[in-house]
């Protein structure tokens, strides 16, 4: 199978039976990511998160006392 990097535009070929083309077969939102990539954006994410600036804001749900 044929995959295109998202980010990059380069043309990868994956074998037909793996788990990654089948996810991308199957769920068409998933997009693939080459491991130059995949590797740089993993890096810089480690670069932002050992900043401590870094913070996941999670969704504020309001508590129901009835349930």
């Amino acid at each position: 199978m044929q995959v295109k990097c998202t980010i990059c535009d380069n043309i990868e070929s994956i074998d037909d039976h793996s788990f990654e083309a089948k996810r991308l077969r199957n769920r068409r939102i998933h997009m693939y990511l080459c491991q130059l990539c995949y590797e740089r954006i993993e890096h810089k994410t480690k670069q932002r998160h050992a900043t401590e600036k870094f913070r996941l804001y999670t969704e504020k749900k309001a508590s129901d006392d009835f349930i």
